[in-house]
């Protein structure tokens, strides 16, 4: 299994193991991204691992051209020397340094091939979890929106609901119920033992007459100072004495 195959079965039994607790969805949305950036740094460590592979690789190969070189230098030295037997020797030597550095340069080139396609794979799965974030960020935004329009049709549907409305009128009209009874009880009971004398005269003492109101209305207004209505009271007795001198006068005349 390769480097993001394994990633890739993490993150989904990560994400299967968050979901199947259910919790909050912006929770679970921060820990995935957490998790995916966690296994982007390994994958990283082992991409970076496979480059290193790669360099020491062809690091090997250089060296055995060299080597290859060297020998094949030293060849020439021998036949310009009239040494044959070393420039042959010499020659062996550079044969295998060249098939080593033939085989190794065929396994360096595949070698650097799949360092490329992990270092793309690489690039994808970090945009991938960039893109995964600016998601996360509006996922949440709507996860919010929707949590504030249930709230909101939950306090909707508490305030449609009338049972502590009716509640409290019942109540009102107990109490209004209770008072009533308690003035009728209390009017019953004066009238069985107490003395209406005095409720009585208050009533003969009390002038509802228009008179009586329009002189009132007066004093309020200020266009009677409060001795009005005794002076009309004084010049009322006035008049009437006046009026039984002259029925007197007549008489006797």
């Amino acid at each position: 299994m390769g480097i993001f195959d394994r990633i890739g079965t993490l993150l989904k039994s990560n994400i299967n193991d968050l979901i199947s607790r259910a919790e909050n969805p912006e929770k679970v949305l921060n820990q995935l991204i957490t998790d995916m950036r966690s296994q982007l740094a390994k994958a990283k460590q082992e991409v970076a691992a496979a480059i290193a592979d790669e360099k020491k690789l062809h690091a090997q190969v250089e060296k055995e051209k060299t080597q290859a070189d060297e020998w094949q230098r030293r060849a020439m030295l021998g036949v310009e020397q009239g040494r044959d037997d070393l420039a042959k020797q010499a020659l062996m030597r550079h044969n295998e340094h060249r098939q080593a550095a033939q085989g190794m340069h065929e396994t360096w080139v595949r070698h650097k091939a799949e360092s490329e396609s992990l270092k793309a794979s690489l690039r994808t799965l970090n945009d991938k979890i960039e893109e995964a974030k600016r998601k996360k960020n509006l996922l949440i935004a709507r996860q919010k929106r929707a949590d504030a329009q249930r709230r909101i049709q939950q306090t909707m549907s508490s305030m449609s609901d009338t049972s502590a409305f009716e509640h409290f009128e019942r109540m009102a009209t107990k109490i209004e119920e209770a008072e009533r009874k308690q003035l009728a009880a209390a009017e019953l009971s004066e009238e069985l033992t107490g003395d209406n004398l005095s409720a009585e005269f208050a009533a003969l003492e009390y002038d509802g007459g228009a008179d009586q109101q329009l002189l009132e209305l007066k004093k309020q207004m200020g266009l009677l100072s409060s001795g009005g209505s005794e002076e009309r009271l004084q010049l009322s007795d006035g008049e009437d004495d006046d009026i039984k001198d002259a029925d007197i006068v007549k008489e006797e005349g």
